[in-house]
């Protein structure tokens, strides 16, 4: 197990004292990062309909794909009898779905009848809740009231323990072997392709005996003109004396996840790419010196703002995000966003991705670091140097 049971025991009662203040008597939980903070199940299952049953007290049950559930345990810390698999005859039918059978086995279990007419949670922004799945839940158990969760365990998750923190140092060892072999692959000449074969490979092999994990988003290379457009990704096209490549990817270790993006040139640098550079310095400076806890996020977003301001420029995206455990189709937490209508306050062992990504007019230029708030401070989780890479 990558945690104790301790640890476990906390998350989970942080997750019933927030449903307890939401006023939710159950919990359905069907994202994979959240599935993975609860219990530990780790697997590529979530393609397939997957869920957890929190309810405020008693056991939890975990429901997966037969095939996925007769091995569940060995990444899970749930005994074999909480973990159940529903037939396989149920996989991808257009005349049903596996969570009419999910609901009718809570029904015959008789954890249905206790929270009759009260609330239960569901993520209705999970990437992996189907509107068909959630119609099926909701005529299986018309008992409940089925109501959003609003992200309950991914605000949980927010504050990472000292566990977490270590492995997302681990994480950081393998983002910056992969960026560094992004720069040693990227020249004139080179496909795309071949460059994020090589970032790839990096990602997979680690540092030393930091193995890597499966990363949540393939890297992204938007390049020279293209570059105005952040999350494309690759083609065959060869790079070129003059193209600016921005790179984008991360790092894993057991599924959690330091983003890092970084810009690099081939020759002489575009000037305009070159006054970013200098922009997008100060800026990034700017906000990481009134990074702390107890601060609000407006005010890395007012401090980001005026930099730009005074090279007379401005970004309409936000700065930033919550990062942590992820799995595809995003590294992002679906919390915090460090921008100037978030009202959230900071606190120390939060964890974030700020991108000072400027997406201009046929050129762009990124960079980006992966954060830890401390009580006066923050942690860049890697030294990478941030300016444009010249080769």
């Amino acid at each position: 197990m990558t945690f104790t049971p301790e640890e476990f025991a906390q998350r989970l009662a942080a997750v019933r004292a927030r449903m307890a203040h939401q006023g939710l008597a159950a919990l359905v939980v069907t994202d994979p990062a959240n599935l993975y903070y609860l219990t530990g199940y780790n697997a590529w299952s979530f393609y397939t309909p997957q869920m957890l049953y929190v309810p405020s007290e008693g056991d939890l049950i975990l429901f997966a794909r037969a095939m996925d559930a007769q091995g569940a345990h060995r990444t899970s810390w749930l005994p074999q009898e909480q973990i159940v698999g529903y037939p396989e005859k149920l996989v991808h039918r257009p005349d049903t779905h596996p969570f009419a059978w999910v609901g009718a086995q809570l029904q015959r279990r008789g954890l249905v009848a206790p929270f009759a007419g009260q609330c239960v949670g569901v993520e209705m922004d999970s990437h992996y809740f189907s509107p068909k799945a959630y119609r099926h839940l909701e005529h299986a158990l018309p008992q409940w009231r089925l109501v959003d969760s609003y992200e309950l365990v991914n605000w949980v998750r927010a504050i990472k323990s000292d566990a977490e923190i270590a492995l997302m140092r681990k994480a950081a060892q393998v983002t910056t072997r992969a960026m560094q072999t992004a720069i040693d692959t990227i020249g004139v000449g080179v496909p795309q392709n071949v460059v994020a074969a090589e970032i790839s490979r990096a990602q997979a092999l680690g540092d030393g005996d930091v193995w890597g994990d499966f990363p949540a988003i393939v890297p992204m290379l938007p390049t020279s003109e293209s570059a105005d457009t952040p999350h494309l990704t690759w083609t065959d096209r060869r790079l070129v004396d003059g193209d600016a490549v921005v790179v984008e990817l991360a790092g894993a270790y057991r599924r959690y996840h330091v983003p890092l993006a970084r810009t690099i040139t081939l020759g002489t640098p575009d000037p305009r790419i070159e006054r970013l550079e200098e922009a997008v310095a100060a800026g990034l400076d700017a906000v990481l010196a009134v990074t702390r806890s107890q601060t609000p996020v407006t005010r890395l977003a007012q401090a980001w703002n005026e930099t730009l301001e005074t090279y007379g420029l401005s970004k309409a995206s936000r700065l930033g995000y919550s990062v942590g455990i992820a799995y595809p189709p995003d590294w992002g937490e679906r919390t915090i966003s460090l921008r100037s209508d978030d009202d959230t306050v900071l606190q120390t062992d939060m964890t974030f991705h700020v991108i000072c990504g400027m997406w201009m007019d046929s050129f762009g230029y990124e960079v980006s670091e992966s954060i830890r708030v401390t009580d006066d401070g923050v942690e860049c989780f890697t030294s990478v140097p941030r300016g444009l890479i010249r080769t």
